[in-house]
């Protein structure tokens, strides 16, 4: 693993140097978008909308839209914002685990000691086992100002983002105002039905069926011969480093013009070489119509004798 950032946890005076990494990643197959008749790769432009210009990454800006009026911010106004000035992870209090609702749990990272000494990182740890806490901290990363939880996974201290409390949305639905009357019978069987399926939670033991079956079918494809060939359907990995440039249809009949016209003029050019005389257009033409008819030919023969 690489880190992706580096700071140090802050409590009172202590102070833990941390590296941060990323604890999950997406296995997911990777599938690509392509036309069903050739499997010819589709690819996405951004194409301004006043000029039908591509514009490159580097020179698009952000905005914000009210519904009547755009407002752009460049990479100068972004700037001029608050950004991680400091790489402090700030601890603001140590609350309850149990008063942390799961439901604000978002990005989870792995902190390594980013020291010789472990011994505060170490102390930190096992503080919050003991106490059965979880320290609320607030920080900046990848300019944005976040909020988390600081908790003990196994040895190792873990950064949870948590959600803003705006950011979750209140439930709230008519049927649940009705009143429902449950009898003891029916509770004790359903209580006897959970106790049927009670269990240690282990992950391990839990696949993701339907990835599974995509790459046994994408398998079982390959194995068949059913494939075509990516360099002929995507384009070369060098097209790619281009920045996936991709011809629109204006630019690709341009193109196609251009070359006509080129194969069009090595030809003229071709039929009159060696013609110095004021009948060279006559001679060309009657050339070309040689195929057509022998009398042609024939006129053209007597011409050229002349």
């Amino acid at each position: 693993m690489r880190a992706i950032w580096k700071g140090a946890i802050a409590f009172g005076l202590v102070n833990v140097p941390v590296k941060v990494y990323a604890a999950t990643e997406d296995h997911d197959v990777s599938l690509h978008q392509v036309h069903g008749k050739d499997g010819g790769r589709i690819r996405y432009q951004r194409r301004c909308e006043i000029c039908g210009e591509v514009v490159e990454y580097k020179d698009i800006a952000k905005a914000y839209d009210d519904g009547e009026q755009t407002v752009v911010l460049t990479d100068e106004d972004l700037a001029s914002l608050p950004v991680e000035k400091s790489r402090e992870i700030d601890v603001v209090e140590f609350v309850p685990s149990e008063q942390v609702d799961p439901i604000l749990f978002d990005r989870t990272y792995y902190l390594e000691p980013d020291s010789k000494s472990t011994k505060s990182y170490v102390l930190l740890r096992r503080t919050l086992e003991d106490t059965d806490r979880t320290a609320i901290v607030q920080f900046s990363l990848r300019q944005k100002s976040r909020l988390g939880a600081l908790r003990v996974r196994g040895d190792v201290l873990t950064l949870q983002t948590l959600l803003w409390e705006d950011e979750v949305r209140e439930a709230s639905f008519p049927s649940l105002d009705e009143k429902v009357r449950i009898s003891a019978k029916e509770l004790e069987m359903s209580s006897a039905l959970v106790d049927s399926f009670s269990g240690d939670f282990d992950p391990s033991e839990f696949t993701d069926d339907y990835q599974e079956q995509l790459k046994t079918l994408i398998d079982a494809k390959l194995e068949q011969g059913d494939s075509l060939d990516t360099e002929e359907t995507f384009g070369s990995e060098s097209e790619e480093d281009e920045g996936g440039k991709v011809l629109d249809l204006m630019e690709a009949l341009r193109r196609s013009v251009e070359k006509n016209r080129g194969k069009k003029g090595a030809s003229d050019t071709k039929g009159t070489k060696g013609t110095k005389d004021d009948d060279g257009a006559e001679k060309a033409s009657a050339k070309s119509k040689s195929a057509d008819s022998k009398s042609t030919k024939s006129t053209a023969k007597t011409r050229k004798g002349a």
